[in-house]
């Protein structure tokens, strides 16, 4: 018998060349059609891989390593394919979009000037169209109250410099121009639709604007307090004047019309003019006594303790203090589209509720222009019109500290007088509403 000794380390290495080769032919045929997927026309079926003449041995090395190292590229590659693929079809996505100019100044899309054209009158007339003299609003008064403060000195340099540490911008007009300098980033983007609005004062109102500079806050609570400029405590003769969108009885911040007048996209807003517009037409759809019979309120109730108080208003198995309370979750509403959230869609009742929430809340105009009684609970803020409503005339009032057995008490009267109540809410919707 004739004994053959078997060489395992040959044909270790017999096999690994043998692996190896086949690869090499794989790696040749891959790439060859990758190569043809991408540059399409081309041939390359000559396509070779080169391997230079090694010794059996260290080629059999050299590809055991080849077909680790491989292995790891042929993951990295996949990996990598993926994350592009989702990266460009996330991000690179060609689509036809338009975007309107909501906010037209006669300044064409292609001036990159930063300056729109001379063409704009330079006078305003004092007379409508019908020929009368313009009259101002009658909450319009209550810009003396507010320059009270400052009417037998005047306003100094110097009191206009002590509000910069609470303002976020500094308005300067001069010769019919406004220049903006800012100094902190506003809530969203109340400080630029501020902005705006006094850009189309303005236009609107050409040569009427005087040469002035003022401090403006776009923050919600007044911090101007009164107390530190009377009695024995103050620490300054006279306060800065500091404009924001909302006082209370305690501070002596300035009231000015707040950045949603001229629209508010974050939560899908209009300007004021087409909200009004939108109010009307939702209103008109269903007349008053058709309404549903309660007082309605939506809103965030995180914002405040006294909203959260308002909740317990609500329709219940044990009680019915005639409110219907909805909570307004913002986030969600967005993800939606705001299909929820349409002030115009919300005139169904008879009765609507304004409560405010970390400061004065800006749905107080929608609600008052809606055609329904408005029922305020008692306010701590005001804002530039605000004061000039009278209770039991432009709304009914609602206890705070007893919400819930006042607004069913409001309620069941205004069922009980419809007609009443109906006359009421028609001379309210006349006069409560700012003009566009």
């Amino acid at each position: 018998m004739v004994s053959h000794k078997i060489d395992k380390k040959k044909l270790w290495n017999e096999r690994l060349l043998h692996h190896c080769k086949t690869m090499i032919q794989n790696m040749q045929r891959f790439s060859s059609t990758i190569l043809q997927r991408y540059q399409p026309g081309r041939d390359f079926s000559g396509f070779r891989i080169f391997c230079p003449p090694l010794i059996e041995k260290a080629l059999a090395a050299a590809c055991s390593i080849t077909i680790f190292t491989f292995f790891i590229f042929f993951i990295l590659f996949v990996v990598a394919a993926f994350i592009s693929s989702f990266f460009f079809s996330s991000h690179f996505t060609y689509r036809k979009t338009t975007r309107p100019i909501v906010f037209p100044l006669k300044c064409s899309a292609g001036n990159l000037t930063r300056s729109c054209p001379g063409s704009y009158p330079a006078t305003f007339d004092t007379v409508d169209s019908e020929g009368k003299p313009a009259v101002c609003p009658d909450y319009f008064r209550w810009i003396h109250e507010d320059l009270k403060p400052w009417n037998a000195t005047g306003i100094s340099r110097d009191m206009v410099e002590r509000a910069k540490g609470s303002a976020h911008f500094r308005l300067v007009i001069v010769k019919g121009k406004a220049y903006i300098e800012n100094y902190k980033k506003s809530i969203e983007t109340r400080g630029v639709f501020t902005i705006w609005g006094i850009l189309q004062l303005l236009r609107r109102y050409p040569g009427k604007l005087p040469d002035l500079e003022l401090m403006f806050d776009c923050d919600d609570r007044p911090v101007i307090k009164s107390d530190d400029y009377r009695g024995p405590n103050a620490t300054q003769a006279l306060p800065p004047p500091l404009f924001r969108y909302c006082g209370d009885p305690w501070t002596l911040d300035v009231a000015f019309p707040d950045w949603s007048f001229w629209g508010w996209p974050e939560i899908n807003m209009k300007p004021w003019g087409n909200v009004l517009k939108d109010l009307k037409e939702g209103s008109s759809k269903t007349k008053w006594m058709e309404k549903e019979p309660y007082a309605y309120w939506k809103g965030n109730p995180l914002v405040a303790e006294t909203r959260r108080d308002l909740l317990t208003c609500n329709v219940s198995d044990g009680q019915d203090w005639n409110a219907r309370i909805f909570v307004q979750d913002w986030m969600l509403e967005a993800q939606q589209g705001y299909k929820q959230s349409d002030v115009s869609k919300q005139c169904t009742h008879r009765y609507k509720i304004y409560i405010e929430g970390w400061a004065w809340s800006v749905s107080e105009k929608y609600i008052l222009a809606c055609d329904s009684v408005t029922l305020v609970v008692k306010p701590h803020y005001y804002d530039f019109f605000m004061r000039s409503l009278q209770p039991m005339h432009h709304y009914w009032p609602i206890k705070d500290n007893d919400k819930c057995r006042s607004i069913k008490f409001a309620v069941d009267w205004g069922n009980s007088h419809e007609q009443q109540a109906k006359l009421n809410c028609l001379m309210q919707g006349s006069k409560n509403r700012p003009s566009p």
